[in-house]
């Protein structure tokens, strides 16, 4: 074949790329969104699980070229609704993995019918290497620049259609990738390029969305369990599915940690819930402030108790819940920042007099921004921050954010947060209440560290932390608490029934009175962090409750394998749901990847007779050191970004962009240049440049956060350009060295590069989780390094 089908492709890869972050929505509306590195590593295991059967089956699919790439591409479009469908029908609980022997099983078929659709889409695209392998450059250049376009243009597709219908339009991609493989092919049977179109179109026009099961533990099918509950209105953008719900007959209350001792009750509320996580409450606002009384009935409410008509920032103000709370108490300005514009737009448009023009109330701004980024940019100070409850408590307490990055309770967002107080202003983070202790005692530890890198001598003369039945709220102020406001804060307490966690001068006495435990846990945790064995105490406490930062921004993990033993032994008197599940999951995933890349990969290379005819040590070990590096440095940079670009929307599709289609330009100028040394060169440039990142981003994105988003996504492009050209120069530069004397191992080192794709994916999680994303970027290097020395040995 002289020339390859390059916009077939193209289409193809698009397909494949746009599929995969669907998969990630998907299943972030089905289950939860700990699933992303699942999908990725069963994208990769298709891959690979593709270049093995092209190893055993090349010459029968070589003699059928045509109708095996466009047999392909159908039956990509065929099992991209199918294998989703069939997928669902799974009875997988996540929540259940650690007690249910049949969990494990039920995972890997879910894993293994999500790997078919990528299976015949690298089918496609290796064949296409196989045949072709001298074009390798240009054929990689088309592959990797369609796949940039696929992940960039279905996130922006995302805005306009749900995701459901979006599964049905990637179908009929796949058809016309099949119509246009044919007429690019010249194939006989020309009344297959009309024969795909019209299922392309039919697919587009008449198949309707997909239903998408949702977990009956999520928040809201428990919500919509309720009687008399119903969808009143649902919206859909990439950063989630919102749906309001309403129920007359049992009305929703709901007041995270309210006092025992209150009197009053919340006016009717709707129910908020973002990917049927929630809720968040929709309050029914009149304009009186008299009904709002029994949001001074909550922790949240301590820093206005020692504020006078503070100017208040709420970050994460959802449905308004904080602002109303900043209104009841007098403040004498609320701004008010959230992410999600299709919450905003409920509050001030759908239901605007329901919420009585909340979002339009003089002295009331709204920002839609991402908190850490809204901080970071601006220069304003404030009397109080007031970080919102973001969460639910279902999903808090059943440790399903273990392996959500967050970069709003790190050490520096803590620090950023200081420094737009104004003097004498308090951040305020109100979280829920874990027993034994986690969440509370890592946020005190958090605080304590900003603190001490903030320059403040003695942190416990600015820390209060107070907890209510179910809520705890940590004041930290920017100075010493006075005398009078430890007053304040004592009567506050005391009125409510709440009980002090530390402030300045207290005492063990003090502690633990009203919502009494076997012994004053967080008390001592507090004092403990304070102290000078603050390292002794957080090395030997049985859940990991080291303070998060911007390099390892996983706040909620506090997984420990040293404890995890313990706690397995007492899972029949309530230890397992001290286990977040999130981890085991992550580890799970590993081994599953592990074990299905073993026998869909390597065992069937290993049993065939074309082994006795392939590369040896050297050409194995270059293919999977360059899957194991590429993918370990795009995730680590993409972490990278997402602080710098502040909208974790754009630093997804932007940095995922622009390194495959950078990758795709520096393999296709790779194969127009005869240089020798090319890959060296390439990986040195590389080491050079990655390292060099490492050192100058955080200064530089801290310098320039407060620049546009358009200038800072330029910015971004531009430096992800030459760090990802010169990661595209190995992998096509080895195929075309295979193709030039070795053809018959393309397939082969296709399906190693696959294999190292498919646990590098969940590993570099693993490793980020442990080390840290610069860690694992100095793995990457390292890595690199082997496959510079592997390739000078090549045949």
């Amino acid at each position: 074949m002289t020339r390859p089908p390059l916009f077939a492709i193209g289409i193809l890869s698009a397909c494949v790329l746009a599929y995969e972050v669907l998969l990630t929505r998907l299943f972030s509306i089905a289950l939860w969104h700990h699933f992303a590195y699942m999908i990725i590593s069963a994208a990769m295991l298709g891959y690979g699980a593709s270049g093995t059967a092209l190893t055993l089956l090349k010459g029968r699919l070589v003699r059928r070229f045509g109708a095996a790439y466009v047999g392909a591409a159908a039956a990509m479009a065929v099992l991209m609704p199918s294998a989703f469908l069939l997928a669902q029908q799974v009875p997988f609980n996540p929540l259940e993995l650690l007690w249910d022997p049949s969990q494990p099983f039920r995972l890997l078929a879910v894993y293994l019918l999500l790997m078919l659709p990528f299976f015949f889409g690298g089918l496609g695209v290796g064949l296409v290497f196989a045949l072709s392998g001298k074009q390798a450059s240009r054929i990689y250049a088309f592959d990797i620049l369609g796949a940039g376009v696929g992940s960039l243009g279905v996130i922006g597709v995302m805005f306009v259609v749900p995701p459901p219908r979006i599964l049905a339009l990637l179908t009929a991609l796949a058809f016309l990738a099949a119509a246009v493989a044919v007429v690019e092919l010249r194939m006989r049977q020309k009344w297959l390029a009309v024969l795909f179109s019209c299922f392309a179109v039919l697919a587009a026009a008449a198949v309707p969305p997909l239903p998408v099961g949702l977990s009956p533990y999520k928040d809201l099918s428990q919500m919509l369990n309720v009687f008399g509950a119903r969808v009143v209105e649902e919206r859909s953008s990439p950063l989630g599915q919102v749906t309001v719900v309403e129920n007359l007959r049992v009305p929703l209350r709901y007041a995270p940690g309210m006092s025992l001792n209150a009197t009053v009750e919340p006016p009717p509320q709707l129910g908020v819930f973002v990917d049927g996580n929630g809720p968040s409450a929709l309050t029914r606002f009149d304009g009186r402030l008299a009904p709002l009384e029994y949001l001074d009935q909550l922790t949240s409410a301590l820093p206005y108790a020692l504020l006078e008509r503070p100017r208040v920032l709420v970050l994460g103000a959802g449905a308004g819940s904080d602002v109303l709370q900043a209104l009841y108490c007098g403040s004498a300005s609320i701004e008010a920042v959230e992410l999600d514009r299709n919450v905003i737009g409920l509050v001030r448009g759908r239901f605007r007099d329901y919420a009585g023009s909340l979002y339009h109330l003089p002295g009331v701004t709204v920002h839609e921004a991402e908190a850490r980024g809204f901080v970071n940019a601006g220069r304003k100070r404030y009397d109080l921050i007031q970080v919102a409850l973001l969460d639910s408590f279902g999903t808090a307490s059943a440790g399903l954010y273990g392996l959500s990055e967050s970069y709003l309770y790190s050490v520096e967002a803590f620090q950023a947060c200081l420094k737009r107080l104004a003097p004498g202003g308090v951040l305020a983070v109100t979280r829920w209440l874990s027993l034994p202790p986690r969440d509370a005692l890592k946020l005190f530890a958090t605080a304590v560290s900003a603190l001490e890198k903030s320059g403040v001598p003695d942190p416990a003369d600015r820390l209060v932390m107070i907890r209510g039945w179910k809520t705890v709220t940590l004041l930290v102020k920017n100075g010493a608490f006075s005398a009078g406001e430890i007053s304040a804060i004592r009567e506050f307490c005391r009125s409510r029934s709440f009980d002090p966690v530390w402030f300045p001068g207290m005492e063990a006495e003090e502690a633990n009175r009203c919502n009494q435990l076997a012994r004053p846990y967080f008390f001592e945790g507090a004092v403990a962090l304070l102290g000078p064995s603050r390292r002794a105490f957080i090395d030997s406490y049985k859940f990991y409750i080291e303070p998060a930062t911007d390099d390892r921004p996983y706040f909620f993990r506090f997984f420990k394998w040293r404890a995890a033993g313990e706690l397995f032994a007492l899972r029949e008197q309530g230890g397992m749901p001290l286990l977040d599940w999130s981890y085991p999951l992550l580890v799970a995933t590993l081994l599953q990847a592990l074990l299905a890349s073993a026998l869909l990969i390597l065992l069937p290379l290993g049993l065939s007779r074309c082994r006795k005819t392939l590369p040896g040590a050297p050409v194995a070990l270059y293919f999977l050191s360059i899957g194991f590096a590429f993918i370990f440095v795009e995730i680590a940079f993409i972490q990278k970004f997402t602080l710098f670009l502040a909208h974790p929307l754009y630093a997804l599709a932007v940095t995922l962009c622009a390194f495959l289609v950078f990758a795709g330009l520096g393999g296709w100028l790779a194969g127009r240049s005869q240089a020798a040394g090319k890959v060296p060169l390439a990986i040195l440039a590389m080491a050079a440049l990655a390292l060099l990142y490492l050192a100058i981003l955080p200064p530089l994105f801290s310098a320039l956060i407060h620049w546009s988003d358009a200038a800072k996504i330029v910015l971004s492009v531009l430096l992800v350009a030459p760090l990802a050209m010169c990661m595209g120069v190995p992998f096509p530069t080895g195929m075309s060295r295979l193709a030039h004397g070795r053809e018959e191992a393309i397939p082969w080192a296709w399906a190693i590069n696959g294999f190292a794709s498919v646990v590098g994916a969940v590993l570099a999680t693993l490793l980020a989780v442990h080390l840290g994303f610069a860690a694992v970027v100095f793995l990457a290097v390292l890595i690199y390094a082997a496959a510079a020395v592997a390739e000078r040995k090549f045949p």
